[in-house]
């Protein structure tokens, strides 16, 4: 094991000297500490773990947590995500503190971003892709907090790291499937979430583009439910009956059982064909009766705790995430592999 002491013998300092380079406390010559880090590079030099765990106690790094969670029970194995994480770090005095909002009000989301203003050293967020949104996360992270955009990123803004799945790439395979169901003829009503989220746009918009290779697949129409199951319910339905020819349901976010449950309250309609994402309670419900053929997963747990681990790698060990992007694949879920 290389210790602090075998780098100061090489290198012809005392501990201390070494001591302060690698934990950065106090001045050394920059010819100095030029050479104890290169020193430490080459020799591969890791710092012993309960000495890092009591100086990360010290500093007590604080992550804020903000997401659009309240009704919504797809973040909940993201939150869970979190809070495993959470555990395993709270011996470096690790915190994260999650506040809730409903629906995508940019107005509540500025509210708490500001209550974290000065208190977190990074901030998890799923955003609102607003350019008020955007230009407060510039500012947290001019004011060194590490911003981390998780499940779903934003537009104009220079967050530190996105962590979740490739939007367009879902919509794209959502497409590809209602081509393996239905054949190269469809007739489609679109169940987005809000045209405020970036990923729900992209998703979208990666479906429209896989059509371009099918001139028989038509969207008729597109409805908002704010991720929103009564929403989704009443403006199903209302789209399911303006539209009696209607074949096909793709459902970009949550509001999956809505939409289904109004599949269902039209018995005597043509048979609908329905597409959607997340592996909740009441989406794999909807599978065993038979409404919902097959899902696309987007690892919300891993999205989680993937989150708080650069968070962690950050705030403790000083380590600037490989990527500025981390993206979980999209799987093809049926009942049987669920």
């Amino acid at each position: 094991m290389v210790t602090i002491k075998k780098i100061a013998e090489l290198c012809g300092v005392s501990r201390g000297t070494v001591d302060r380079v690698l934990n950065k406390r106090g001045r050394v010559k920059p010819e100095t500490e030029a050479m104890i880090l290169a020193m430490a590079k080459q020799l591969g030099y890791q710092p012993n773990p309960a000495g890092k765990a009591l100086a990360a106690r010290k500093h007590k790094p604080v992550v804020g947590v903000i997401l659009t969670s309240k009704g919504n029970p797809f973040f909940d194995e993201i939150i869970r995500g979190i809070t495993v994480a959470e555990d395993r770090y709270q011996i470096y005095g690790m915190q994260a503190v999650l506040k809730t909002m409903r629906g995508y009000d940019v107005e509540d989301q500025l509210e708490l971003l500001e209550s974290f203003r000065g208190v977190v050293n990074a901030l998890i967020i799923n955003p609102i892709n607003d350019e008020r949104i955007a230009q407060v996360l510039n500012e947290y992270v001019d004011q060194g907090v590490y911003v981390i955009t998780v499940n779903t990123d934003i537009e104009n803004c220079r967050r530190n790291c996105y962590i979740g799945t490739d939007y367009f790439n879902g919509g794209e395979t959502a497409c590809a499937l209602l081509e393996v169901l239905l054949g190269e003829k469809a007739s489609i009503g679109v169940v987005l979430g809000s045209s405020r989220v970036l990923g729900h746009r992209q998703r979208l918009e990666g479906f429209r583009h896989r059509m371009e290779r099918l001139p028989d697949f038509h969207i008729m129409d597109v409805v908002e439910n704010e991720d929103d199951e009564i929403y989704s319910y009443d403006r199903t339905r209302q789209m399911l009956q303006q539209h009696p020819d209607m074949d096909a349901l793709f459902v970009v976010a949550t509001g999956v059982y809505g939409a289904c449950r109004a599949v269902l309250s039209l018995p005597d309609r043509k048979e609908i064909t329905v597409i959607a994402f997340d592996s909740v309670p009441t989406t794999v419900e909807m599978m065993k009766k038979g409404v919902l053929k097959t899902i696309i997963y987007q690892h919300p747990y891993r999205q989680g705790h993937k989150a708080m681990d650069v968070a962690f790698q950050y705030l403790v060990n000083d380590i600037q995430p490989d990527s500025s992007t981390y993206i979980l694949k999209n799987e093809i879920k049926l009942l049987e592999n669920l």
